[in-house]
Parts: C-alpha cells; structure tokens; sequence
C-alpha cells in the first residue's frame, strides 16, 4: 500500500451505507471511476483483507470520499470499516481500472455498483455536460438506492430506477434484462458503461450485444 489516509468523517447514506471522507495524499491522482484497494491500518486487520473501493468525489477536491456498504455476511473488511471513527487510518494503493469516462451514453448500475458512475456524473455535473446521458439503477427496494435525490437532479426522466423486491410508485418493479433494455435505451450507438455484481455485469452485457450494442461501446471492469 502507498498511502496512509486518515478518516476526516463518517456518515449513513442508506441504512447499510456510509459515506466516509478521508485525507488526500499529496499528489495523489485519479481518474473518475477508477478504484483503489483500502486495508484498516491499525488494530488486528493492519496489512490485511485489503478490497477495492471506488472514489465518489470530485478528482479536484482536497479530500477524498468513499460510499461503502456493509454487507453482513462478510464478517470482515466492510464490516469492520462500518465501525471506524474520525482519526483512524486506512492505508490505500494507487488508483486502477478499467471504468472511465469514453463519453455519453447510459450507465447501468445494480447496487453499490454505482459507485463509479457517481464519481463521474458528478464530475460531468461539475462541467455543465449532463446532456445526453441516460442511467438505469437496480436496487433490491427504495431503501437501497444511494443518492436517489441527486441522481434524479441530474437526470430528471432519464434517471430509471427499478427494484426487484418491491413494488412502489417511481420505481419498476423487475429486472434489468433484455427486453427492457431494448425498450429503454434511447440510442444503441453510444457507450453503455456496467457496473454491479458479476452476474449482473454479464448477463447485462450479453443482452447489450443482442440488441445490437457493439462490444467495443461498453465500458466495464476488465
């Protein structure tokens, strides 16, 4: 790990999501949708369980933010981190991945999978350049959805949200597959960036390709 950085402020986003801002290292440089692997630099889990989490910020800000949930069954690294306080230290890599921004099109997200396309919706946002993108969010119900407000903001009708396991208005009620796909995605010609569970991520693709999305225009972690 390269970098020591200490937790500036926590704070709950969703009932199982928080939000963490941390010091920025000097000279520290990232892409927006690029990750980093984080390790809890103290305490019995220094040097271990290390997991990549996707800066949320602005690459111009002064700090740096992560949007991280916490998932029960792991009995490890997000557990652990849920339960940090201001003044603690994470240490974290360099920057990496494959999810950048290529240009407009339309994001496709399941879950905390979002989290990259955050980071660069907001940077879009920053620059006045929102037009012409389109995002399809699945969660399992409303209480899942990380930044809902700002998302349907930035987006207004082009900001699609389905749940799987609940029925409720605003939301559709499925998943997202290949007819819903075919029926939503405004222009088939522009990039189509993925980003949730591994099966989402290749089931989504395939269906893409079907209807006719050519694989050189999707954008996904490689």
């Amino acid at each position: 790990m390269h970098y020591r950085v200490t937790i500036l402020m926590t704070e709950f986003v969703t009932h199982d999501v928080k939000r963490f801002i941390v010091s920025k290292p000097e000279g520290f440089t990232w892409q927006p949708g690029q990750g980093v692997e984080l390790v809890i630099g103290q305490g019995e889990w220094r040097e271990e369980e290390a997991r990549p989490f996707t800066p949320t910020g602005l690459a111009c800000d002064r700090v740096l933010e992560f949007t991280i949930k916490r998932y029960i069954e792991d009995q490890a690294v997000t557990d652990q981190l849920h339960t940090l306080k201001p003044g603690d230290v994470l240490l974290m890599s360099d920057p990496f991945g494959s999810i950048t921004y290529k240009g407009p099109g339309t994001f496709i997200a399941a879950g905390t999978g979002m989290t990259p396309f955050l980071a660069i919706l907001r940077q879009l946002a920053s620059e006045e350049r929102l037009g012409g993108h389109q995002l399809l969010f699945s969660n399992k119900t409303p209480a899942d959805i990380l930044c809902e407000k700002e998302l349907r903001y930035y987006l207004g009708d082009q900001c699609l949200m389905t749940c799987t396991r609940m029925q409720a208005p605003g939301y559709a009620q499925r998943r997202i597959d290949q007819p819903y796909l075919a029926k939503t995605i405004r222009d088939i010609h522009r990039y189509c960036y993925l980003c949730g569970p591994e099966s989402f991520v290749v089931d989504v693709k395939a269906a893409l390709v079907e209807i006719g999305v050519r694989p050189d225009l999707l954008v996904f972690e490689e």
